[in-house]
């Protein structure tokens, strides 16, 4: 039987029920949340993925205490039922859709929470990723990106930490087509060595939210990239699209950035130019991103949980599911004054010319 509870609702896109996601294996389904004090302490992140073709769902929560990144990886079956917004202990729940959510994470060999995320504008539209390697479709997505703030508590064995007040962050929301579950084995003739270049920059301002991200080719070509602002409350009509560069170094000895400045920032209202400063190193594998075991899309049974953490000084930064992070960041102007407290996220494999990088 495919008939399940989304069905009931006028959601349909195509002939099929809500199980089925049109015929690629690889569509995917998924939240993201990231959230820091107003000094950029306190970091948290928590992605929630949906699998529909592999009938697995999964999510994931980490957060850093003195050095240390704790996380909780979560997997199901999903049951090919898609409106169950809960794997394990973690579950969200959409109270007002585009503005408003709230995440519990029930207590868990010693992790547990809650938070509720409130939008500070209307959610923007990123261009659609469209991106293929020879002949394969290696993404086909869409993501809306929202800035926000946050209220709720995180408990780490049995030590309750209520969010700062003013807690801000980022949240996502993307649905298509990228690589998940277990690898093709199917060799991709021509196009054997593995190349991707990302770079992401939501900023919460004062007065509003500046995004940009860029997707390139080794040769540091762009084939996805755009900046935008979105003055606070505004509605969809009234987000400002534009462009930017950014400019950036990795840290010695590693693909992590060491700052960057973006300028020629053109969406009106938003500064011309502004320098992240990096404070603190969020590793994405804490979310799934890259993790050897607890990648995206991977079937584990019918439930697994487990806790997971590590020392962030003492991590390789060579090792291949170390290269995704994300960076939170002091944003300063011109003159080094104070102006938010972002994110710089990258992830760089393979070889990117414009940084002298090469190979995997």
């Amino acid at each position: 039987m495919t008939l399940s509870y989304g069905d009931e609702y006028p959601i349909h896109q195509t002939p099929d029920p809500i199980a089925f996601s049109g015929t690629d294996r690889n569509f995917y389904d998924r939240y993201f949340f990231n959230g820091y004090a107003q000094d950029g302490t306190g970091f948290f992140a928590l992605a929630f993925g949906v699998y529909p073709h592999l009938n697995v769902a999964d999510a994931h929560f980490s957060f850093i205490r003195d050095g240390v990144q704790h996380s909780l990886h979560a997997s199901c079956e999903l049951g090919m039922e898609r409106m169950s917004l809960k794997v394990g202990p973690i579950s969200i729940e959409v109270i007002e859709p585009l503005k408003a959510l709230r995440v519990t994470i029930a207590e868990t060999d010693g992790i547990g929470g809650e938070f509720e995320f409130t939008g500070r504008s209307f959610p923007i539209e990123e261009p659609r990723f469209i991106h293929r390697i020879g002949s394969r479709a290696f993404m086909d997505y869409t993501r809306m990106t929202q800035n926000g703030h946050f209220t709720g508590w995180i408990t780490l064995d049995g030590v309750r930490e209520d969010l700062a007040e003013g807690t801000m962050g980022t949240r996502d929301r993307s649905w298509g087509i990228r690589p998940v579950g277990a690898r093709d084995p199917q060799p991709n003739p021509g196009h054997e060595a593995l190349q991707f270049f990302w770079q992401w920059t939501p900023i919460n301002l004062e007065d509003g939210s500046l995004f940009f991200h860029i997707n390139a080719d080794a040769h540091g070509n762009a084939w996805n990239t755009r900046a935008a602002f979105a003055p606070d409350g505004a509605s969809a009509g009234e987000i400002i699209e534009g462009s930017a560069s950014l400019s950036s170094q990795t840290q010695a000895g590693s693909r992590w950035p060491a700052g960057g400045v973006l300028s020629g920032i053109s969406p009106q209202g938003a500064p011309q130019e502004l320098t992240l400063v990096p404070l603190e190193r969020f590793q994405m594998k804490g979310l799934g991103y890259t993790h050897p075991v607890w990648g995206h899309g991977i079937h584990h049974g019918p439930v697994k949980v487990e806790r997971e953490a590590y020392e962030l000084d003492s991590l390789d930064p060579a090792q291949l599911d170390n290269r995704h992070v994300q960076m939170i960041c002091r944003i300063e102007d011109d003159k080094g004054n104070a102006k938010g407290v972002g994110v710089f996220e990258q992830l760089i494999l393979g070889d990117y010319a414009p940084l002298g990088l090469e190979g995997i």
